[in-house]
């Protein structure tokens, strides 16, 4: 019982997954959005300039925005949604959160620390989630990539400097994709269920959320003791990932009538696509 406490703070913190995903207007007032039916789907705004006051390593590494407009332009996914009221009212409170906490300590750590530290950063957690993609490629049965995994995982471990430099993206041979466990029950034929928002969390379904805890027990950081200790780092994960990935989110939610199953559906079409895969 006590692991599984553990688990559950250690997601809150470290997916503060709808960071990048959650803001409100620059007034701090939260537009109300058109009343939808359960289900209604709601297509993304017009896309923005991503490369507006980032430089090229940042605009490198934070594709998950042109991504999702991408997947969204193939077609929208449907999904139920039978709470819709209740994931509305978690996502107007991502929202606060986002603007009130995470925003502010993101921006003035970007301020502070230059981005190849950050960078250097954001390879090291890569490095150390290495398991996760492993057992979830092995479960898929993509054992090359399985193979892949390890050898990246060798390399910039030791030549890398414990991950801290990423010497294995120069090698296109040794490119990985993204796996985790909701992935894998997809590919086993188990479907979305419905979607859910979870506090903090952020966007997710019912797969995808028993997935996270699969995902959480093959994190190293899971098990940093003392538990203070686990939740430190993986806040400062978050906070550093946040720190590249400022005004994506709000792109998006400014321009979207309905920021809300804007999301959903841009969520929806970006799991499917990686199940695909």
């Amino acid at each position: 019982m006590r692991y599984v406490s553990i688990l559950l703070v250690v997601l809150t913190v470290y997916t503060t997954g709808c960071a990048h995903r959650s803001t409100i207007t620059p007034s701090g007032e939260q537009p109300t959005p058109p009343s939808l039916p359960n289900g209604a789907t709601q297509p993304l705004p017009e896309k923005p300039n991503p490369t507006t006051g980032k430089n090229e390593q940042e605009i490198f590494l934070d594709k998950d925005l042109d991504t999702l407009y991408e997947e969204a332009d193939a077609g929208v996914v449907q999904v139920s949604d039978p709470i819709a009221p209740l994931n509305r009212a978690i996502f107007y409170f991502n929202d606060k959160l986002y603007f009130w906490v995470l925003k502010p300590v993101a921006r003035g750590y970007r301020y502070l620390i230059p981005t190849p530290v950050r960078i250097a950063v954001k390879s090291f957690f890569y490095n150390l989630t290495t398991p996760v993609r492993v057992v979830n490629c092995v479960l898929q049965g993509k054992l090359s990539s399985a193979g892949r995994e390890l050898t990246r995982f060798v390399v910039n471990s030791t030549v890398g400097m414990l991950g801290f430099v990423d010497i294995a993206q120069n090698y296109p041979q040794l490119s990985v994709k993204e796996e985790d466990f909701g992935q894998t029950f997809g590919t086993y034929g188990i479907g979305n269920g419905f979607y859910v928002v979870w506090p903090i969390l952020g966007p997710s379904t019912l797969r995808d959320s028993v997935g996270m805890i699969g995902d959480r027990f093959l994190n190293p950081v899971t098990y940093v003791q003392p538990i203070e200790a686990a939740i430190g780092v993986a806040a400062y994960e978050k906070v550093n990932d946040t720190s590249f990935r400022i005004g994506d989110y709000e792109a998006i939610k400014d321009a979207s009538l309905d920021p809300y199953a804007a999301i959903r559906d841009a969520y929806i079409q970006h799991r499917r696509k990686k199940t695909e895969e």
